[in-house]
């Protein structure tokens, strides 16, 4: 196994073990292995050797061949083209990691949000008003809100030409609840 597959695999075996809902440890009694050596390899900076790439793989209830699937099918260079003027454009939907939107604009949807996952607001252009937990926030351009996973808020743009920046980023991103998306 090269290095860049061995790292591949390692975000691989993240998303699974995440996915059966276990923590390092639990994986680490499964398989023999330690929870500083399994950090190690999901975060890219430990390259196991088949015979403890078969241990993990065993204690994740899959095989060694299908970490590796999952993680070649994880690479990707997606390109989104400029949108079409609708106020809201998709910049990127990752499929594990990563989900932006642009909002541009006098947006005001008028309704609340709670998501599963943490979100990013930037404001590249103009003002927002974001209420969150019962606080009121004014961004301006250059501004960032971050909300943990569960904060509920609502935000509308205050200036004509408002260009938001919204992006979450979680192992799984839960959209059924959004309809921004």
């Amino acid at each position: 196994m090269d290095e860049k597959e061995a790292l591949r695999v390692g975000a691989a075996v993240r998303r699974r073990r995440r996915t059966l809902g276990l923590t390092l440890a639990a994986v680490a009694a499964r398989s023999g292995l330690s929870v500083p050596f399994l950090s190690q390899i999901e975060n890219e900076r430990a390259r196991p050797s088949s015979r403890s790439l078969d241990r993990v793989a065993d204690a994740l209830e899959t095989t060694t061949a299908r970490l590796r699937e999952a993680a070649d099918s994880a690479r990707a260079v997606d390109v989104v083209r400029a949108g079409t003027g609708d106020g809201v454009r998709r910049v990127v939907q990752g499929r594990h990691q990563l989900s932006a939107l642009e909002f541009s604009g006098e947006p005001d949807l008028g309704q609340e949000f709670q998501h599963r996952n943490d979100e990013l607001m930037y404001v590249v252009a103009g003002a927002v008003d974001v209420e969150a937990e019962g606080q009121a926030y004014r961004l301006g351009a250059g501004d960032t809100l971050f909300l943990s996973g569960g904060v509920r808020h609502r935000w509308r743009a205050t200036v004509p030409a408002t260009r938001l920046l919204v992006v979450q980023v979680s192992e799984h991103i839960d959209a059924t609840n959004d309809p921004r998306r």
